[in-house]
This record gives C-alpha cells, structure tokens and sequence, in this order.
C-alpha cells in the first residue's frame, strides 16, 4: 500500500490543527512511514486452476498435491472449472506472505472448491497500491471476458491517500454495477480498520480508524445499491487483528500475514459460495 499521508486526513476531519498538533501529526507520520518502509518485492501469483483433481487416489496427485490444490498441467479438471477473479489492492493481492499457498486467492479458490465440488480457476488482478480511482482499469480488463465471481478489496489506500469518502465509495459502487451488468457475482470486502496498525501512533490512529470505518459503511451502502454483497472486514476483524498483533501481522506490520489473510478468508468464503450458488444477494 501507499505510504502513509494522512495530515490532510486529520485536518479535515477534526476542522483544523494549530501550529503545534500540525507538527505532531506530521512526525507521527513520518514515523509510520519509516517503520513500516517500503516493500522489497511485489505480492506472490499462483494464478490457475485449484480443486478436484481426476483420477487421483485417495484425494492425491502422483506429484503428491493435495485434492484441493493447483493442478500441475494447468487443465480444467472434471468439466470447466468456475472462474474466480480477485481484484482490488494489496490486501486483495496478498502481500505479505511468504508462500503463495497462504495467498488470499488461493485460500479462497481451494475452498471454493472444496464447497461446490467443482475445480476453481484463479485470475488475479489486484495491483498494490491500487485506490478506488484504480479500480476501473482492473474491471476493464474483467469485464472484457467476464468470470462467474469477483471479489474486490479495497479503500485502505484511500484513506492513506485523503480521497473523499463520498467519492470513493460513489467509485467502487459504480465499478460494482459494471461487474454485475457483465453477469459476474460481487462480493465486496470494505476496507479494514486502520486503527489495528500500530506504527501509526496516536491520536493519528484513532483518526485513520474513524475515517477508515466511515468509508466501510459508505462503501457498504454504495455496494448494496449496485447489486453486490458487501463485508465488513473492519468491523469482524478489528478486534482480533488488535488482540493477536504479533501473529496477524507481517513483518512491515501493515499488511496480514498469513494468519491474519486467514482470519479474513474464513469470513469471505461463506458469501462467495452463496453468490456463487445464487443463494446470497441483498435485499
């Protein structure tokens, strides 16, 4: 994700700052800019086809893969596999995991798989660093051969970056009404709960929490109008990233680790296989 920039964002949102809190805020900053850093390399791929293999014994390949993992040869499996895009930012792209089995996608592809029976064909397309404004050139490129279920995640960076919450969740609901005229399934994880981040010391954290979670609901509403199935990653897993930071975290201690992507996996997979299967949409 982008570096943080969120002077601007505690001006607006506590209607100006003097001399002294300006300086405070903008230290604060710099130092979560400093010890969260740069990232050395962008996210693992493992894009491809995950689920049930043919012709393998007890669940197995020869090579040894599990029954819910990457075909070798790259090939559809028992009829054609259901498509699965993930679009969105670094959190939709996994950074921060060291093996591209503990990817979000993947996770989220093998159990799919595992769910409907069926093999599950991965197609990343979350670039990190991607805000709202972003996310139309990743859904031109979806919908110009469109999948069966998208998950997009995203708005961190548009917190860090002090793009209005209107604007920002006006851009993802209708970049959700695009998915949906393509025939494609929405769900939506809203953005997570900055306040988690403990490099962003306070009170510069509780304002990147409380902007963060007005952007969720706004995100939620615009979602929901556009057809889509929004979750509330910030309001499900606040509480156990804050309790479980050591091991939630990775080693930027800003992006999951494997553990926390798994956390918020296993509240993802459940309206993507209700989508998937027609049985959850708004009301």
């Amino acid at each position: 994700m982008r570096g943080f920039r969120l002077v601007a964002v505690v001006a607006g949102a506590l209607g100006g700052l003097t001399g002294v809190a300006y300086g405070l805020f903008t230290e604060q900053s710099r130092r979560a800019r400093v010890v969260i850093g740069v990232p050395d390399a962008p996210p693992l791929r493992a894009d491809g086809v995950y689920g049930v293999f043919s012709g393998a014994p007890s669940g197995m390949e020869p090579s040894g893969m599990r029954h819910s993992g990457m075909r070798p040869d790259g090939g559809d499996g028992p009829g054609s596999p259901v498509r699965f895009a993930v679009l969105g930012d670094s959190m939709a792209a996994g950074l921060g995991v060291d093996d591209p089995a503990e990817l979000p996608g993947v996770v989220l592809a093998t159990g799919l798989a595992d769910e409907i029976g069926s093999p599950v064909r991965l197609e990343t397309y979350a670039i990190s660093g991607s805000t709202t404004r972003d996310l139309s050139a990743q859904v031109d490129r979806v919908v110009a051969d469109p999948p069966d279920l998208a998950l997009v995640i995203i708005g961190a960076n548009d917190v860090t970056t002090r793009l209005s919450i209107p604007v920002s969740a006006a851009l993802l609901g209708a970049e959700v009404r695009r998915l949906r005229a393509a025939g494609i399934g929405v769900v939506v994880g809203t953005c997570p709960d900055l306040g988690t981040v403990r490099p962003i010391a306070e009170p510069l954290r509780s304002v990147a929490r409380a902007w963060s979670r007005r952007l969720a609901r706004a995100q939620r509403v615009e979602v929901e109008r556009a057809g889509g199935v929004a979750v509330a990653l910030g309001d499900l897993l606040a509480a156990e990233f804050h309790a479980r930071y050591l091991h939630y975290f990775s080693r930027d201690r800003f992006h999951p680790s494997a553990a926390g992507y798994e956390a918020a996996t296993s509240i993802l997979l459940a309206p993507l296989c209700g989508v998937l299967r027609h049985e959850w949409w708004p009301r």
